[in-house]
């Protein structure tokens, strides 16, 4: 880039229907992951696999988050369509895809069509994702990320709950079936996955029409980059870029590690710590076991649904503690809650765990976000908000090639085991927070 003498306009404040607006697509994206999350186990399991082999087979999320989200904000940077502008188009392709993969998902009739129809879903839902995380930046001056943040953690909370509690809601209110001869998916998750593709579809779409993004020139006269020549690397930036990632942007690398390790914990063993632990059964065909992996949707929806309900006060925790302080006891009372599960013997009670792992997840998705914008130059906010994905995804992989080791030999295959790990790696996540630089902290309070 070469650079000349310019002069950087601030951002308009937008006004919180706009914020709503642009983030209303993640309502439908949450749908696609919660339902992956709660049920993908479920489904593998049904389909003949064994505990063991979970881990592995769920190697597909993270891999393709790897490889799909970089080169997405590469190209979104990069893109620049009349009547789509930049980011939507890329929101509008995933969508099409992911809906048609959550509908192909729970009719796979072999778990090695399962695991590959897992690859397909979660590249889709990467695609419709990233630009979502880069258009807040986009779109909004420093002083309104954490709420277009906070926005997006709202939307994913709300998609969760209503997403991981539709199979509990079909089988208890609708008498949907919720059993199905061995090797079969029920019909209370099939048409959970319907719905699912139908909801990702319609709140991207209504994103996609009802959000105005900044012409280029426009979009560089506000960063400063105004009659600037922008030099394009080719698809090799990615990697230049990684190299020269802002500290700021390394300090949240270590503590995302940590994170996304504790979350796949969650996510890999919750159905089976919950079901052998709490329920006392290991028969994916029993009735027993059925209910156990309902309630976890459930428990699914409870810590969704509060991070939701705290989305907006986030905000204003933020303001008068610091987005660090409110990030570091977001993640230690998680990690709290993950080991108190092993003390739990009334599925009730695992409702009170989960709203702590809330409260942990809300911080999740809000606060190293609206940390990391300050720190990114303008015009790479795709490719970097994509390079970010690495720490998210690389703790995943290493979760699911080691995860199935750690059980089998140290923890005799115990599910609840893992999830105590889990909890010790969120604490460990929440003060190494202490030693991150919040750019955009430091400004105001100089």
């Amino acid at each position: 880039m070469t650079p000349t003498t310019t002069t950087t306009l601030e951002k308009p404040q937008l006004s919180f229907w706009q914020i709503w607006n642009m983030n209303f697509g993640f309502l439908g994206i949450q749908f696609g992951f919660a339902l992956q999350n709660a049920n993908t186990s479920r489904i593998f399991e049904t389909l003949g696999a064994s505990v063991d082999d979970i881990p592995i087979l769920w190697i597909a999320a993270p891999t393709t988050g790897l490889l799909v989200q970089p080169i997405v904000g590469y190209f979104s940077d990069k893109t620049w369509h009349p009547k789509l502008g930049r980011r939507r188009p890329f929101f509008l392709v995933g969508a099409i895809l992911a809906s048609i993969a959550l509908i192909i998902m729970p009719n796979s009739p072999l778990l090695w069509i399962a695991a590959g129809t897992l690859w397909i879903m979660d590249a889709s839902i990467n695609i419709s994702m990233e630009p979502f995380r880069a258009l807040v930046a986009d779109m909004l001056p420093s002083s309104q990320r954490t709420m277009g943040f906070a926005v997006q953690t709202f939307f994913i909370g709300v998609g969760a709950v209503i997403a991981s509690a539709l199979p509990y809601i079909l089988t208890n209110w609708f008498d949907v079936a919720n059993t199905a001869p061995e090797g079969q998916i029920p019909n209370s998750v099939k048409w959970s996955f319907y719905l699912g593709g139908f909801a990702f579809f319609t709140a991207v779409l209504w994103s996609v029409l009802r959000t105005r993004e900044y012409p280029p020139e426009e979009f560089r006269r506000y960063n400063g980059e105004e009659g600037t020549e922008l030099v394009d690397e080719g698809i090799g930036q990615i990697f230049t870029d990684f190299v020269k990632m802002p500290k700021t942007m390394k300090q949240l690398a270590v503590v995302q590690f940590f994170t996304w390790f504790a979350l796949f914990c969650l996510w890999l063993y919750t159905t089976s710590a919950v079901t052998s632990h709490v329920y006392g059964t290991t028969d994916a065909t029993s009735e027993l076991y059925n209910e156990g992996a309902n309630w976890v949707g459930i428990c699914f929806a409870v810590y969704n649904g509060f991070s939701a309900v705290l989305a907006f006060l986030l905000p204003r925790m933020a303001k008068s503690l610091g987005r660090k302080r409110v990030h570091l006891i977001g993640l230690c009372i998680g990690g709290l809650s993950f080991i108190s599960i092993y003390f739990i013997q009334d599925p009730n009670l695992l409702l009170v765990s989960m709203l702590g792992v809330g409260f942990a997840w809300a911080s999740i998705l809000t606060m190293p976000y609206a940390i990391l914008a300050g720190s990114l130059p303008p015009s790479k906010m795709g490719i970097y908000m994509g390079i970010f994905n690495f720490f998210i995804v690389i703790p995943q992989i290493i979760a699911s090639g080691t995860l199935g080791y750690i059980s089998r030999t140290f923890f005799d295959n115990q599910a609840i085991y893992v999830l105590m790990l889990g909890g010790v790696a969120m604490i460990i996540a929440g003060l190494l927070v202490t030693l991150v630089d919040d750019v955009d902290d430091e400004v105001v309070e100089a």
